[in-house]
């Protein structure tokens, strides 16, 4: 009988104070498994947050070497890396990797594969064993349009090589950055698969799942858990055993000096991006249940940024006040999100729609997770070009007609599906990326120093 251990992690999102434990600890079953059995490591994707100093001042970069030094096998992209990079950072994020980037579904605009990319790759054991493995990421077409690139639909792509990848393999592994229901679907659609490690909804499968004859695997997110998935094969390849279960890293032996690395990961991003954007000459003040002067500037930045007729924020963006000299560090920490701007257009009626659920006092209370929301609570809304009086609204100081047309500037947190429900999911929306909410209040700040 053959063995072969298979480690994975996945939606790390640059929660490195988990990793020096996760790193001995993977480097240590490496040791212990490579004389008799076979070890292979995989990521799935969100790797990269940048709400993380380090990974913020590097692009990412720094994750890639954290990577190497575990001798990762293959990674397959998430939306982190994909869509919360501009173009050339995407581009240039591997340049170093020393494991292979597989996304299967993943072009540039003319049609042709980046050449850090692959659909996917047949890996074999000392044994002659062939492990055939597919990389997909998530689906955010759109997103990835308007940064250069070119996504497929990640069910068609897979169609396209599965059949390929089947006749060379003794053995299918998807790397999947779709989430738990789209995995579902595809094991049972695509009885070629033996495995799927799976990413994105961070979900986690204590022991994994079993769909039909496909093992489904996931291990939650921020490092919490190491994922590791066994694999028994007869002396004719045939599999005749999988198992998946999950490490808690808290569980897990301590490493040495863990904090301190931690922490000097923070120190070096905090140093990286020392450079000084403006002086304030008074502070600006944060308040998630206050309208303040701060929460204002941001949101008439967004305004300004979009050109539209008027804009609305949520004041639990701002998470501190800034003063004196403002470092990109300071505009990092207190708007750590990666989310955009975004436009709509609605006409009056809609608009009222939304402003009056924006004063739902439930909705500012209301603790986010996901999004692209890096903070604790939603927060009361703030508005540039809209105004209320006596019952009225009033946009730039003139009465809102219900059937005139205006442009509204959000962030487009308020846009997935999520919010404003009666309006914003059929409306069509604009993008504009990559400027997170922190450059478009560095642009500002700059502008009016």
């Amino acid at each position: 009988m053959e063995r072969i251990h298979i480690y994975h992690t996945n939606d790390i999102h640059s929660h490195l104070e988990n990793w020096q434990r996760i790193e001995q600890f993977l480097k240590q079953q490496r040791k212990q498994h490579q004389d008799e059995d076979e070890v292979f490591l995989f990521d799935i994707g969100d790797f990269i947050d940048r709400w993380h100093p380090l990974t913020e001042a590097t692009m990412g970069k720094a994750s890639i070497d954290l990577l190497n030094e575990c001798q990762y096998t293959a990674v397959t992209i998430g939306n982190n890396e994909g869509i919360n990079l501009p173009h050339n950072g995407l581009d240039q994020l591997y340049d170093d990797a020393q494991f292979d980037v597989l996304a299967a579904n993943l072009f540039q605009k003319n049609n042709q594969r980046p050449g850090w990319v692959k659909p996917y790759q047949i890996y074999r054991t000392k044994s002659g064993t062939r492990l055939g493995v597919i990389g997909l990421t998530a689906n955010f077409a759109h997103l990835y349009e308007l940064l250069g690139w070119k996504l497929t639909e990640p069910i068609n792509e897979l169609k396209k090589w599965i059949k390929a990848v089947k006749e060379q393999s003794d053995m299918v592994i998807l790397l999947s950055h779709l989430g738990l229901r789209d995995d579902e679907r595809i094991a049972a659609e695509f009885p070629e698969i033996d495995v799927i490690l799976g990413a994105h909804t961070h979900h986690f499968l204590e022991n994994g799942k079993l769909v039909d004859n496909t093992l489904l695997a996931a291990a939650g997110k921020f490092g919490y858990y190491v994922g590791h998935v066994t694999i028994m094969l007869d002396s004719q390849k045939t599999i005749q055993d999988k198992q998946a279960i999950l490490y808690d890293t808290k569980e897990l032996p301590a490493a040495q000096n863990e904090a301190q690395i931690a922490e000097a990961f923070l120190d070096k991003g905090k140093k990286l991006l020392n450079g000084r954007v403006t002086t304030l000459t008074k502070p600006f003040l944060s308040d998630p249940f206050k309208e303040t002067e701060f929460s204002l500037f941001l949101c008439k930045a967004l305004r300004d940024w979009c050109q539209t007729d008027c804009a609305m924020i949520n004041a639990g963006l701002l998470l501190g006040p800034l003063s004196g000299d403002v470092t990109e560090f300071d505009l990092l920490n207190i708007c750590p999100h990666p989310i955009n701007p975004c436009v709509v257009e609605v006409n009056g009626e809609e608009l009222k729609d939304i402003l009056i659920e924006t004063m739902d006092e439930s909705l500012h209370q209301r603790q986010i997770k996901g999004l692209g929301f890096r903070g604790n609570m939603l927060g009361i809304f703030v508005y540039d070009g809209i105004t209320f009086h006596s019952g009225e609204i009033f946009i730039n100081g003139e009465k809102l007609e219900p059937q005139k047309i205006y442009t509204l500037a959000l962030p487009d947190m308020f846009t997935f599906g999520h919010f404003f429900k009666g309006v914003l999911p059929h409306k069509d929306k604009q993008y504009f990326l990559p400027e997170f909410l922190r450059d478009i209040l560095k642009w500002k700040l700059k502008t009016q120093s």
